[in-house]
């Protein structure tokens, strides 16, 4: 069972090492921000799909997009947030010209709910300032110096949305995966998770799937590839994925937090492994993720850079499309 570690007693994170992964009560991230949030999206991912392409763009990582299997039906529906919303708001906190770039896609945000905005970029600080706080337990715990953060770290937020699924593969005893098994490329990730259903599933040390229960209030906390660099494979990566649930619904969402992007991340335990700069980490991420997962169609948005909206399949009405 993936532990719950209640950090106002503090005891129990040793189990992060093993698993990758930990549930956290008493946080720090209010409930009111998290109810707030999340009462926001549930309304603009309720919206029928032609009021929600307007929000739709080339970037993987910005907006509104869903994903279709190869028969059209709908895995998954995602809103995506920078923490800058775009070159000139990333100029003005202090960006190094350099890294300018990964924010030539805005943000898109719905007419409909300005406040959404703040309640997201609240949203991203709240979760890392809990990772930083997470990052400073695991030193403690690993006897190392700490986790130099930077005065920016960098952090991008995800709000996944899965919706029933009721197709069965005729001949087919194998979990219907909706997100396929993989570890975060972060430092760590703060994920909330609400729904019916226990989706999220890590893998144990021994190779099997452990569901991850639907605690109300607490927040699971992923160790990503950076971490495992950093501390020499003392803290293995999260490697976790999410299962279809038949008639019920999940939503998650999740803050990848990573050092600033000048920061160098080596080992800190003398391990023999190459010392990897935070940019030359995340500046390829869209490039690398169309090329293992784009398709002819949604490459072809970014290349001409036009709001990527994947098609349905026709037995899908489109108020069903969330």
């Amino acid at each position: 069972m993936i532990p719950v570690v209640d950090l106002g007693a503090g005891d129990g994170l040793d189990a992060a090492a093993e698993f990758g992964a930990v549930q956290v009560l008493n946080h720090g991230v209010r409930p009111e921000l998290i109810s707030d949030f999340g009462r926001r999206m549930e309304r603009l991912l309720s919206q029928p799909r032609a009021a929600k392409e307007k929000l739709a763009s080339p970037h993987p990582y910005r907006g509104w997009r869903q994903w279709p299997d190869d028969f059209g039906r709908l895995e998954l529906e995602r809103f995506n947030v920078a923490q800058f919303d775009d070159v000139a708001d990333a100029r003005a906190a202090g960006l190094d010209e350099e890294y300018l770039g990964l924010f030539a896609h805005a943000n898109m945000w719905p007419d409909d709910d300005p406040g959404l905005h703040d309640v997201a970029m609240e949203y991203m600080a709240a979760s890392r300032r809990l990772a930083e706080r997470m990052l400073g337990r695991y030193a403690q715990m690993l006897g190392l110096p700490g986790f130099p953060m930077g005065t920016q770290p960098h952090v991008r937020l995800t709000v996944n949305d899965y919706p029933t699924w009721t197709h069965p593969d005729p001949g087919s005893d194998a979990d219907k995966l909706l997100l396929l098994e993989h570890a975060d490329d972060s430092v760590v990730t703060i994920l909330g998770q609400t729904g019916d259903y226990e989706g999220l599933q890590v893998q144990g040390p021994d190779g099997s799937w452990i569901p991850v229960p639907v605690i109300p209030g607490a927040l699971q906390v992923f160790s990503g590839a950076l971490l495992t660099r950093w501390t020499g494979g003392r803290m293995r990566p999260g490697r976790h994925r999410v299962v279809a649930g038949g008639t019920v619904t999940r939503r998650s969402t999740a803050v990848f937090v990573y050092p600033a992007l000048d920061t160098v991340v080596a080992p800190l335990t003398g391990a023999r492994e190459e010392p990897v700069l935070v940019w030359d980490h995340v500046k390829d991420r869209v490039a690398n993720y169309l090329a293992e997962y784009g398709r002819p169609d949604q490459i072809a948005a970014w290349r001409e850079g036009r709001p990527y909206v994947a098609a349905l399949g026709s037995n899908r009405r489109l108020g069903e499309a969330r």
